[in-house]
């Protein structure tokens, strides 16, 4: 198998890695406006059926063919993954339960 991605091809290319990995969360936080607000996780945060989680694979998917088509650049999936979570950090369309997953739960 073939080394495609490009932070491993040219290590030393740091501000075009950090240009992208910049552009890669304003386009998350863009794809996410597409979308109503998003429950993160829920009661079961490993139900891949999840609409989060299916969020997670069909916009990694689609941003590293993004990528490649737009700035000829090969992401790897931990470039991918950081700037996706960073945009969600970012983002306003995810709702959060209470740490518990227990909405019922009173702080009080």
């Amino acid at each position: 198998m073939a080394i495609r991605y490009t932070l491993w091809l040219d290590p030393d290319d740091t501000p075009r890695h950090r240009a992208v990995e910049a552009e890669l969360e304003r386009y998350f936080i863009a794809r996410f406006a597409d979308y109503p607000h998003i429950r993160l996780f829920g009661a079961d945060p490993y139900d891949y059926d999840a609409p989060f989680n299916r969020l997670y694979e069909v916009l990694m998917a689609r941003a590293g063919e993004y990528c490649e088509r737009e700035w000829r650049y090969v992401p790897t999936p931990e470039q991918l993954n950081r700037a996706f979570f960073l945009a969600v950090g970012h983002s306003n369309k995810f709702l959060r339960d209470n740490d518990d997953g227990d909405p019922h739960r009173s702080d009080s």
